[in-house]
């Protein structure tokens, strides 16, 4: 139980980041913060004490109690690959927004207009 409540004490300093924060390389990392959040959570939603890789064999003797679910680490893979893309695209506009403006501050970019 104690891991759930780490997952939600990342996510929330993700939101803090994400929401407080000024600086938009700040909020990227925010972002990345509530990211691996989402993903531990959704890790431990599968996990199982005890729990053995969903594999069986011809000539097994005893089928085990308890499985771990391979759909979760499944998932995270491909969240992993997308969550990487999205942070890719949002750096290069970043320094496109820095190349332009000169600066990372949201509230002096939002006052230039043009």
């Amino acid at each position: 139980m104690s891991l759930y409540f780490m997952a939600l004490v990342l996510f929330c300093i993700g939101v803090y980041g994400l929401v407080v924060k000024k600086n938009l390389i700040k909020k990227i990392i925010g972002l990345v913060i509530i990211e691996n959040a989402v993903n531990l959570f959704l890790i431990l939603t599968g996990f199982r004490t005890g729990g053995e890789a969903p594999i069986l064999e011809r000539g097994m003797e005893a089928v085990p109690e308890h499985f771990v679910d391979p759909l979760p680490q499944a998932m995270i893979l491909t969240s992993i690959v997308i969550g990487l893309g999205v942070i890719a695209l949002l750096v290069a506009i970043s320094v496109r927004i820095y190349e332009k403006y000169g600066t990372f501050d949201v509230t002096k970019i939002t006052e230039l207009k043009g």
